[in-house]
């Protein structure tokens, strides 16, 4: 092929590589593709790329030959070594003014590190969080795309055509410069943490101290939620996986999987990300803390023998059942959005540190499509950054704030009652620690500043008059 004709280019073949690739060119672009492995390539050529506008290229010198100028290509190999290794290939391929798109699951902090690294390449890298998985990559993902603006106006059509669609538009928006796309990719991945775990706290309460098992009963309670305020794409997959049958033997597959849930490493990353700025995320770092407690399955199982203390009584409490679920549902809405208005808190103060210039608002707009967090809810969080885009945490908003006060003693009995009877709620228990903590004029604090002045000469300050002070606590 010598004529430069397709309009984008996609590096990498794996399954969201091809999906993604496929989503392009369906939206009328037509595609280069190439993945090292060649067999890799024929492969998706002869099934799925089968009379479509795919060119595919046998190295990279024939695909990047291929494109038209400016060049627009898309990577989707494994974060980390692979990207910088295509990106040392392409730099001596590459004229002025192509773009390279990283649409893997980057670590902000090495899209931050290539960002600068290409100031003196003639090309342009840009960084762009994908979320929905396999479909959504395929139907319409919601897209995080940060870096140079004017890269972002050159790749906008392109994206407001293969984004997912909601009734407020494309779900994708410019997030902001430098590593702003991955950061809030990031931030997103660790509310899903959230969102997930706590899901999970709630089904146990429903089953473990309402008695409510799995099956058609649990399934019509979480169908229920799906048709109010708690409408979210997780809360709809939930209804049905509690029904699954198991296709491996008699019952529920819910009922024999492994209590061992595993992580790709960003929500960690957003607890460590929070850390390193001072923002307090309690609920995302339970919901880190959960998984890799639950992957200790062996060493729980023998702690299980030794340990003694509160427990459930076998079938449940003798609670009045549809009370209990409507305790249980206001305090996952209430605990959510606690979650919630620790992720924005976080998107905030890392846009204000790094410059990143992020809209919340629309942040959550183009969450509300394509992507695993997508919830009705994300409406409400876009409509309190309408009303003020200073915001400084969601909590403060009045419909939030009020939608918290109707639903706290839910939330406390709820908590109290999973304490009361050794169930742990770590993420339950973390959002109403943060909505307490938060509103409370006067915290301990004033007790470890003391100890930190004995022990350290720190010095405090006081509440009575300006300045720093240490006190000779031993005299």
């Amino acid at each position: 092929m010598t004529n430069a004709t397709q309009k984008f280019g996609v590096i990498g073949l794996a399954v969201m590589g091809e999906n993604i690739a496929l989503n392009i060119e369906r939206n009328g672009f037509p595609i280069s593709v190439y993945n090292r492995t060649a067999s890799v390539t024929e492969k998706f050529m002869k099934e799925r790329a089968e009379g479509k506008n795919v060119f595919a290229a046998t190295s990279l010198e024939e695909f990047v030959a291929s494109l038209e100028r400016p060049r627009r290509i898309l990577i989707m190999v494994k974060a980390g070594g692979a990207v910088d290794a295509v990106l040392k290939q392409l730099s001596t391929l590459l004229e002025e003014g192509d773009i390279v798109i990283d649409g893997g699951n980057s670590n902000w902090k090495d899209t931050e590190r290539r960002v600068e690294e290409s100031s003196d390449k003639p090309y342009v890298f840009f960084g762009m969080g994908v979320s929905g998985g396999e479909e959504g990559a395929l139907y319409g993902p919601s897209l995080m795309p940060g870096g140079d603006r004017q890269a972002y106006e050159e790749l906008r059509p392109i994206l407001e055509k293969i984004a997912a669609k909601t009734d407020s538009g494309p779900c994708v928006t410019y997030c902001g410069r430098g590593s702003a796309g991955h950061f809030v990719k990031m931030v997103h991945n660790g509310i899903e943490y959230g969102d997930m775990q706590l899901i999970a706290e709630s089904y146990d309460l429903l089953s473990t101290l309402g008695g409510i098992e799995s099956g058609l009963e649990q399934q019509a309670i979480f169908t229920d939620w799906n048709n109010g305020e708690l409408q979210s794409f997780l809360i709809d997959i939930t209804a049905k996986i509690v029904n699954h049958p198991d296709s491996q033997g008699d019952g529920l597959l819910i009922d024999k999987i492994k209590d061992a849930a595993g992580q790709k490493g960003t929500g960690k990353w957003t607890t460590i990300s929070a850390l390193e700025l001072g923002v307090p995320v309690p609920t995302i770092t339970a919901a880190v803390d959960a998984r890799i407690v639950s992957s200790m399955r062996d060493e729980r199982l023998k702690a299980t023998r030794q340990l003694t203390g509160a427990a459930p009584p076998t079938g449940g409490l003798r609670v009045e059942q549809d009370r209990f679920i409507t305790d249980v549902r206001s305090a996952l809405y209430a605990a959510k959005i606690c979650s919630y208005a620790q992720g924005m808190a976080l998107l905030r103060a890392a846009s204000k540190e790094r410059d990143y210039d992020t809209d919340l608002g629309e942040t959550a707009r183009i969450w509300k499509g394509g992507c695993i967090i997508r919830a009705a809810f994300l409406d409400d969080i876009t409509q309190a950054f309408k009303r003020n885009p200073d915001l400084m945490n969601l909590l403060v908003d009045q419909f939030f704030a009020n939608a918290v006060a109707e639903r706290e003693e839910s939330l406390r009995r709820v908590v109290a009652l999973a304490c009361g009877h050794g169930l742990p709620v770590p993420a339950l228990s973390a959002s109403l620690a943060y909505y307490d903590s938060y509103r409370r004029e006067r915290l301990p604090a004033y007790i470890i500043q003391a100890q930190r002045d004995y022990f350290g000469a720190h010095t405090f300050e006081r509440i009575d008059m300006e300045g720093s002070f240490h006190e000779e606590w031993s005299s």
